[in-house]
Order: structure tokens, then sequence, then C-alpha cells
């Protein structure tokens, strides 16, 4: 069933869901206040995008052109509706399309940022799901896995563009040594932890197209506080 949600705290944004798909979550708030936006920006891409919460978020901090790419047509659907329910078909463009077909629609070094909320889990030889349902897709590396998305983002992001991932801690090695393999030297990491005392549930990284070696590690931020609230700095992302 289809809904109609704000943007968690974006009172100004709303986002079509349906309660059967995989919905967005905090992920997808953290990352777009995390990644690095100046004024110059003008292209974004935003791989596996959903019902695009990452690019509706991208829209109040730059006035770039974003396009949002995701391959299933009934999560493209849901983001199209959001887009045009949020007034922002001018500045948003939602594509239907595998990323594998990307490298021949657009030209070498034509974004100046790519962002990517990715599916979590590797797959392995003995891994059981159906294939095609929706938050398996949304979960598991069936059709998107790290090495298409840097392989994607050394091809499409301009020389220093930025690309920006949130993932899970403990696929941390595999993202660095994979960003490195396509020459996205990452140049900041930010760890997220649900509560103080909790080991980090999320991790935001942050690489630059043949930059220069030297990593930052921000301070850590914790997401909720004890009484399930969200912290001061969350709510702050949402003004």
């Amino acid at each position: 069933m289809e809904v109609v949600n704000y943007l968690l705290g974006y009172k100004n944004l709303r986002i079509y869901q349906d309660t059967e798909m995989f919905n967005f979550s905090l992920d997808s708030v953290l990352l777009p206040n995390f990644i690095t936006i100046n004024s110059n920006v003008q292209k974004i891409m935003d791989i596996g995008t959903g019902n695009a919460p990452i690019p509706l978020i991208l829209s109040t901090k730059t006035n770039g052109k974003i396009i949002g790419v995701e391959i299933q047509s009934k999560s493209s659907q849901l983001a199209k509706k959001s887009v045009e329910l949020n007034n922002l078909k001018e500045q948003i463009t939602i594509i239907n399309e595998d990323i594998n077909n990307l490298k021949e629609k657009y030209p070498s070094e034509f974004f100046d940022i790519i962002t990517c909320n990715p599916p979590f889990f590797k797959v392995h030889d003995n891994s059981r799901f159906n294939k095609n349902d929706y938050k398996t897709l949304a979960r598991h590396e069936v059709t998107l896995n790290l090495d298409q998305i840097c392989e994607i983002a050394k091809k499409l992001l301009k020389n220093g563009g930025v690309i920006g991932m949130v993932h899970r801690p403990e696929r941390l090695t595999d993202i660095l040594e994979t960003m490195r393999k396509y020459n996205l030297e990452p140049k900041k990491i930010r760890f997220v932890y649900p509560k103080e005392k909790k080991e980090a549930n999320i991790v935001l990284v942050e690489g630059k197209k043949n930059g220069k070696e030297g990593l930052k590690v921000l301070p850590p931020l914790i997401s909720h506080e004890e009484d399930g609230n969200y912290t001061k700095e969350v709510q702050s992302s949402f003004e």
C-alpha cells in the first residue's frame, strides 16, 4: 500500500513509500549531511536511489542538477511521484536503469558528486533468498556491489570529484580497498553509534577521484538518546 510521509524530520519534504517494500531509514538522511558539497557543484548522481530520499535532501543543499538511478521499476515510480509531490522536477530526474548501462548513457567525467546507500550484505554461493524480492535487492548485493559502484564512479566522476557512501562498519575494509582499486582515495570517515556505549552500526565514507593520501576520521556521531529520541546533532540535520 502506498502512503505519503514526511521525510523524517524534514517538515518541508514529503515522500511516497510502499508498506510492502524496503523503506528509507536514518542512513539516507545522514549521507547527504555528511558529503562535501560546495557552491561549484553542478551535477550529482545518486545510485540505488530507491524512493529518492537522498536526492530530496540534497535538493535543500545545492542548486545543482540531481539524477537518481534505480533498477527496480516500482521504486523508481515512487521516486518520480515523490519528486513531483515536492515540485522538484526541474532539479531532480529519476531514471529506471541498471547502473551497468550508465557508462554508455553518460560521458566520462560528467558528475561532481556520486552518492550511494548500497545493499549492505554480500551474496555467497550458499545464500538463499528470492532474487526478485524488493527487500532482497535492497539489502543484498544481487544487482549492485562495491566494485560496480566504484567502477562507475571512476568513469563518471570529474577529476577531484567526490563519492559518498553509507554502509555497515563490518564492510569498511572492503569499502576502502575497493575505492583505492578504482583511484577513489578515501578522505573522510565518520562512525555512527545508535546510543552511547554501543558499537557503531553505520559508517559514512567519502572518497575523492585521484585524490592525495590523507584520511580524516571525524568525531563519532550518536544518533539516539537513551529515551529513543534523536540526539540534538541529528535533529539539527533537519533544519
